[in-house]
């Protein structure tokens, strides 16, 4: 599938969702200038000096700032080349040192990306966005807590009794695609991202004919789920919309993962995935539209993962 295969799709979706004129892709973002003079020795733009600092008592919000445009290497060579380099990736290069040890600015940046990542890992769904916003009814896997869910990822695998009883009750039985989310290893992930991604599969989905089962939430789920779903439901296709582990680049990544008439104990290698949807990768309703078409194929060739030929 070409890049204009992949757009093409992308626009149908969105506009399929009444969301007006389909946007054109983000390009990427173009490092900053630092001043209003052009750059000497025929580079693009000019590293600046660090702008972040308390002043007036107050420091900006950390996790927003931009770790590219952090530059705090002290008289170095060829400054403008590695800068735009630096920019191309979220690395955490150039952050400078003070003796042995990281920078004020980098250390604190550093804690506090990992503390939304504790954040995100560790916080529930909120229970209200499931029901008002994603409009989806609620089931439960074996896990009783967060606290079980983390310590014990089998029990995070198997659903509850009381979850395969709603399921049944509640579902569509025999769908051609069945969609759920769950909220893995990061609740503001599935916050961020789930809504638009779920909108965009199901539409997809339903323009290229094929009948989607009843959507629903699993709490404390993990990947593997979605095997006893595909059994319980007898779906050909299964896909999960599920909180990835967060990082220190971002804690609202998102992953779809997918599977073609999945079974209980099957080889991983048989899931087709997804990664890095959130607001710096693969945009929600970008992401979406991808994952249908890819659901697509799957009912085409009957396969999924390695055997899966994109």
């Amino acid at each position: 599938m070409n890049t204009n295969e992949l757009k093409s799709i992308i626009e149908e979706v969105l506009a399929g969702m009444n969301a007006g004129e389909a946007p054109a892709a983000e390009a990427p973002a173009e490092a900053p200038a630092a001043e209003e003079a052009p750059a000497e020795d025929g580079a693009k733009w000019t590293a600046k000096p660090c702008p972040y600092g308390i002043e007036d008592g107050e420091l900006e919000e950390l996790t927003k700032i931009d770790v590219r445009t952090l530059y705090l290497v002290e008289n170095p060579y060829d400054k403008e080349s590695y800068a735009e380099l630096k920019y191309a990736a979220p690395c955490r290069l150039a952050i400078g040192k003070a003796g042995a040890r990281y920078k004020t600015m980098p250390q604190l940046m550093f804690r506090a990306d990992h503390a939304a990542a504790q954040d995100a890992c560790f916080s529930e769904v909120d229970q209200d966005y499931v029901d008002n916003e994603l409009k989806l009814f609620t089931v439960q896997t074996q896990c009783d807590s967060k606290d079980v869910y983390l310590t014990r990822p089998d029990l995070g695998r198997k659903l509850s009794d009381e979850a395969v009883a709603t399921i049944k009750e509640k579902c569509t039985m025999n769908p051609q695609a069945q969609i759920y989310v769950s909220d893995g290893l990061s609740s503001s992930a599935i916050k961020a991202n789930a809504k638009d991604c779920l909108e965009a599969i199901i539409q997809g989905l339903k323009a290229k004919g094929v009948t989607v089962g009843t959507p629903f939430f699993v709490k404390y789920g993990r990947v593997a789920v979605m095997d006893q779903v595909s059994e319980i439901l007898g779906s050909d296709v299964t896909c999960v919309l599920i909180g990835e582990r967060p990082g220190l680049i971002t804690a609202n990544s998102m992953s779809a993962y997918m599977g073609y008439k999945c079974t209980v104990g099957m080889n991983e290698s048989r899931r087709t995935l997804i990664s890095n949807i959130h607001a710096a990768g693969t945009l929600p309703a970008e992401g979406g539209a991808h994952v249908a078409e890819i659901l697509k194929i799957m009912l085409d060739k009957k396969v999924s993962g390695v055997d899966l030929k994109l």
